[in-house]
């Protein structure tokens, strides 16, 4: 018997990117808001598993690499049969370029290379975890590359592509950070004599949240390190307190480095698409030999991000968001012009005259649409936001990315859609918000009886500091709803008891904690008074599961009975783990940030927490098991067992 199952909050705030402008544009969709209503004719069991993970991605639909002149003319599209590729950097010599790709499953980052004409297609690495920012060296010989082997964080690695060895370089007992701490290494970079590599990490950084340390979602504070292609010669060679310096690349004799300096703040601006327009960073370069000798290359407003020397002289670099997006130049020669583009990624050619980059799209995903699959028990396949099913068998979502945040319910195959609360027309949201993704109707939970569907009505994320919520309560069939709570206090993200009696929920703001309501008499009595949050009723009814706000930029999963006694504290990483829901056999799933970010925090798009993977443990925190190694934000996880894919 299936109980309900619900999933952890991470969700995309809608937006539109303006059209390229001026003479030399690139042409890309990054149109947030085109989310058609539609659904994948997936909806079957899995054969030779269990049946399907559902699960919700955020990030790029579609990606896609292009080639043209470093002036913006002869755009062509790098490979034929494109489906999913990015990050894409020119060997030394010019005869290729290798760059991550998807194509051996949604979600699962590979490192190809071909022949700048598209030929010649090679497998480089692929394996079930995260490759990515691949560099060859110099002479040809190797590929340093980030990965995630061996223990889920980001690590420089080095394949030797003769014999197929793969060195980690950075996690040694000399360079490893704090275990506790940000311990990521990021961008490597080759020296043009092959000698070294310089690469970005957050090693022994704080976990930090944005907003000064208020914000849930993490931002990032990188320094630029050099280290020896065989391990040795460690050093930090720029840094600078509050700021993030990232994506190092050489001056054409090596004798400097360039690297984009932000601020660590701003780390969280930059990938959300209200704000990246406001965000400035400047490109920098300092010298080798001593750190020293700064020289800043760029002045004024704009997040100036991918540097990279053109000519001794001259560093071409990318503009993101803002009406001046697109490639520039510190210095314009003959070949080079400023290019008005909605790109991501550009990385130039080794004598300057051709650029590589990517453009993106970010309709949509359809639900059922299959996923990279990492545990094989189980076939995963995407789904819209907060999925629950019920005891019957019927799905039930906030319909966010394929609507506007109402709840819906369906088959589990996807068909029979029936709309059962719209926060528009039936809640009296602002439809700005809803579009913003800052209000709507979520986390829908069923009762046993499959009769009801209680969930959370109003303003969230930042929003909720102004604006209201309430617990409300539908008829499974859309006839008929009512307020559970009045909204003076916000309130939200409610589940169900076993038996159907309560319904625990928490509230925020005035008064903070996880509360019982008995829909019998109606009476509501407090479980905690803590910065609770998300609980969910175990399918026994003897636990509820919730989030626990330790510190300020800690957040830990906790069990507790319904009476308010025997309190667990299931993990204790320093960074967020949060967001738990209960599998029908009794194991929890939840997202944490532990492993730290996967690339640098400033290079993603449209994302609240990137670095956030699902985990699977046991009731009692015992066993944990990551179910995702992506680049992207994979949240919200629901088992379908095959009985009920018909």
């Amino acid at each position: 018997m299936l109980l309900p199952l619900i999933a952890w909050l991470c969700i995309t705030a809608a937006s539109t990117l303006g059209a390229p402008q001026g003479a030399n544009n690139f042409g890309v969709e990054l149109n947030y808001n085109a989310v058609p209503n539609m659904h994948s004719a997936r909806g079957l069991p899995a054969p030779g598993k269990k049946g399907v993970l559902l699960m919700n991605r955020i990030g790029p639909s579609t990606s896609e690499l292009y080639v043209a002149d470093s002036d913006g003319s002869n755009e062509r599209k790098l490979l034929p049969d494109s489906q999913f590729e990015y990050h894409a950097t020119f060997s030394p010599d010019g005869q290729w370029i290798i760059f991550t790709s998807e194509r051996n499953g949604d979600g699962n980052s590979d490192l190809y290379r071909c022949r700048p004409d598209g030929s010649g297609l090679e497998q480089i690495a692929a394996s079930p975890s995260f490759e990515d920012a691949a560099s060859i060296s110099p002479d040809g010989s190797e590929v340093a590359f980030v990965s995630t082997a061996n223990g889920y964080k980001a690590n420089i690695w080095v394949l030797d592509l003769a014999t197929g060895i793969q060195t980690n370089l950075t996690n040694t007992d000399v360079i490893a950070g704090d275990p506790t701490k940000p311990d990521g290494y990021f961008r490597p970079s080759w020296s043009p004599d092959g000698q070294w590599l310089a690469f970005a990490s957050d090693r022994n950084t704080e976990w930090r949240g944005h907003g000064n340390g208020t914000g849930w979602e993490h931002t990032q504070e990188l320094s630029i390190y050099v280290i020896q292609a065989d391990g040795t010669g460690f050093r930090q060679l720029a840094t600078k307190a509050g700021y993030c310096l990232g994506s190092p690349k050489w001056s054409p004799d090596g004798g400097r480095v360039v690297f984009y300096e932000t601020t660590t703040e701003s780390t969280w601006g930059a990938h959300r698409p209200e704000s990246v327009s406001s965000v400035t960073s400047q490109i920098v370069s300092v010298d080798l030999a001593t750190g020293l000798d700064r020289v800043e290359h760029t002045s004024g407003s704009g997040l100036k991000m991918f540097p990279q020397f053109v000519t001794q002289d001259a560093v071409g670099y990318l503009i993101k968001g803002g009406s001046n997006e697109g490639l520039n130049y510190t210095s314009y020669s003959s070949g080079l012009a400023a290019v008005k583009a909605k790109i991501r990624s550009p990385a130039w050619s080794p004598d300057g005259k051709s650029v590589v980059y990517e453009k993106v799209g970010f309709t949509a995903r359809a639900m059922e649409k299959p996923l990279y699959s990492w545990d094989p028990d189980w076939e995963y396949r995407h789904t819209d936001v907060f999925p629950v099913l019920s005891q019957q068998g019927r799905l039930a979502i906030t319909q966010k990315q394929l609507g506007n945040s109402s709840i819906v319910t369906m088959t589990p195959d996807g068909l029979d859609l029936k709309l059962i609360f719209d926060p528009i027309t039936s809640g009296g949201l602002n439809t700005t918000q809803v579009s913003q993704g800052l209000a709507g109707a979520f986390q829908p939970a069923w009762s046993p009886d499959g009769e009801w569907i209680t969930f959370g009505l109003g303003s969230w994320f930042q929003s909720r500091a102004t604006g209201k919520a309430k617990v409300m309560r539908a008829k499974a069939d859309g006839s008929f709803y009512e307020s559970l709570t009045d909204g003076t206090v916000h309130s939200g993200f409610p589940s169900y008891s076993s038996d159907g009696r309560y319904i625990v929920f928490r509230e925020w703001g005035a008064r903070f904690g996880l509360r019982i309501l008995d829909l019998e008499d109606k009476s509501v009595r407090a479980l905690t008074n803590e910065t609770d949050n998300l609980p969910f009723w175990s399918p026994d009814g003897e636990r509820i599961v919730f989030t626990r706000k330790i510190t300020s930029t800690n957040f830990d999963v906790c069990t507790i009975r319904p009476d308010g006694t025997d309190l667990k504290v299931l993990t204790t990483s320093a960074a967020n783990d949060a967001h738990a829901v209960w599998t029908a056999d009794g194991r929890i799933m939840y997202s944490s940030g532990m492993y730290g970010f996967r690339d640098e925090a400033a290079i993603y798009d449209n994302t609240f927490q990137p670095y956030g993977q699902i985990i699977v443990m046991n009731a009692d925190g015992s066993d944990k098991r990551m179910l995702t190694d992506s680049m992207w934000e994979d949240s919200m996880p629901l088992y379908v067992p095959n009985e009920f894919l018909v």
